[in-house]
């Protein structure tokens, strides 16, 4: 996708960008940069002016050429490398949007440093050398960088090119589609009750096989499990089936659930999907091979409503119309032996699940840090330390460190805030009411949780 012309280019990005340090800083900087925290700018930078209003009539038909036609023609030439010069060119970094979503799916080195010099100009950002679409994504979100006018209908065009099953996903919603990216799957689409389908995507299941713990020989005892229990009926999800399905559809104790584990976000979470408001039917949950902020992006298979995985809360579709929020059960983190000690008599995932891979996902990819764009992370806490969240009735998020609440429990500590008791549960933490009723809560990593609840009070032990 890229020729000759492309050294043409960068000599015209040169150029430019050396005529815009020149220009005054007061036409260089958004106005409200000073609202930004301090640890945005001193990681980031300071942000740039950003216009208001629409498009010129030349710059949207440079936009239609670089970032629909290239994808749907899957090719790159002369009238792309033209139109994307008008659009370095314009001075506006809300198109920077469109050109990281373009940067996703392009594979070429060369075009991918085209785009990334285009980015550079209209940030007023000086990229490292080879500085890729996480880099500009991550300025994007830090510094709240508006999208361009109909950003939705350029952006469905490039994804779509991808994959048509997203069209009915990317519609008008509550989402901030500036947020969404591609997980590097594609939708799991098929239809209920097929776990053994095969798919180019993250396979759900439904309605698992379970064995009971005396006959789940496979397991270690120092492997992780996500236990749950509903009306006295106890069930372990081993991580090693999560990983690799990421989201059950799964019936306990009487009651339908959906439960999707996000890898990336460290989070296992549980949501009831029956005892709905009349009409609507069970919502099967489904992986859609899309991110916000490392965030899975589950959907309905039924009505394709796309929900905010972390809030259970319908977003778009005949779901988000009946303002649907998807009441949550607690998930507790622990490890097999602690597990089925507690609770001999707790069912189990059958390893067939786990399709014979044994990845660990969790202590190996991320060590490094997030390896999808999250922007800037509350400074509280490091990025990846676990904590346990929950909403208290007054609707507050609340987070607890998960290794100082866990000493504080072990030496007899009660650990509240507002109706929240924290308590250990066969060797994890759950959060219960004061009557000791569950109210849902889960484990995640603390750049997961501080970016769904940006309000979040943090337990200071």
């Amino acid at each position: 996708m890229v020729n000759d012309t492309a050294n043409r280019f960068r000599v015209f990005l040169a150029s430019l960008f050396a005529a815009l340090l020149l220009l005054p800083s007061a036409m260089l900087h958004a106005q409200d940069a000073d609202t930004l925290p301090s640890y945005v700018t001193d990681q980031f930078g300071t942000p740039p002016a950003v216009p208001n209003g629409p498009l010129s009539a030349s710059l949207q038909s440079a936009m239609q050429v670089a970032f629909v036609d290239s994808m749907s023609q899957s090719t790159w030439g002369r009238d792309q490398n033209i139109a994307l010069e008008e659009i370095t060119a314009s001075n506006d970094p809300r198109v920077v949007w469109l050109i990281s979503d373009l940067m996703r799916f392009v594979a070429d080195r060369g075009l991918n440093a085209q785009l990334s010099e285009a980015a550079a100009v209209l940030l007023g950002k000086s990229f490292r050398s080879g500085s890729n679409w996480g880099d500009v994504t991550d300025h994007l979100i830090a510094w709240d960088i508006p999208a361009p006018p109909n950003y939705l209908q350029y952006k469905r065009a490039i994804f779509t090119s991808i994959s048509d099953e997203w069209e009915r996903l990317f519609v008008e919603g509550d989402v901030d589609w500036r947020l969404v990216s591609w997980g590097g799957v594609l939708i799991d689409d098929r239809a209920y009750d097929t776990t053994d389908a095969p798919c180019n995507c993250i396979p759900a299941a439904d309605n698992p096989e379970v064995t009971s713990a005396q006959d789940a020989t496979w397991l270690d005892d120092d492997d992780i499990v996500f236990g749950i229990e509903v009306n006295g009926e106890y069930r372990a999800y081993p991580r090693r089936i999560m990983e690799v399905r990421e989201m059950v559809n799964d019936t306990l104790g009487g009651r339908d659930l959906g439960i999707p584990y996000c890898t990336l976000c460290g989070a296992a979470q549980a949501f009831f999907t029956d005892q709905l408001p009349s009409g609507i039917e069970r919502p099967v949950l489904r992986t859609s091979g899309l991110l916000s902020r490392s965030n899975k992006v589950m959907y309905d298979l039924n009505t394709f409503s796309v929900f905010d995985t972390f809030l259970g809360t319908a977003l778009t579709g005949p779901l988000a119309q009946r303002n649907l929020k998807l009441e949550q059960a607690s998930v507790v983190t622990t490890d097999w032996g602690t597990w089925k000690e507690a609770h001999p008599d707790t069912t189990v995932l059958i390893e067939a699940l786990a399709l014979g891979r044994d990845p660990d996902f969790r202590n190996g990819r991320d060590a490094d840090g997030p390896i999808f764009p999250i922007g800037d992370v509350d400074p509280r806490l490091p990025v990846h330390e676990d904590i346990i969240g929950v909403i208290t009735a007054s609707g507050h998020p609340v987070a607890f460190q998960r290794s100082a609440a866990f000493l504080a429990l072990r030496d007899g500590a009660t650990i509240t805030v507002e109706n929240i008791r924290l308590v250990l549960d066969a060797g994890g933490i759950k959060a219960v009411d004061l009557d000791g009723s569950d109210v849902g809560s889960h484990e995640a990593f603390w750049f997961a949780w501080s970016q769904f609840h940006p309000e979040t009070v943090l337990w200071a032990g």
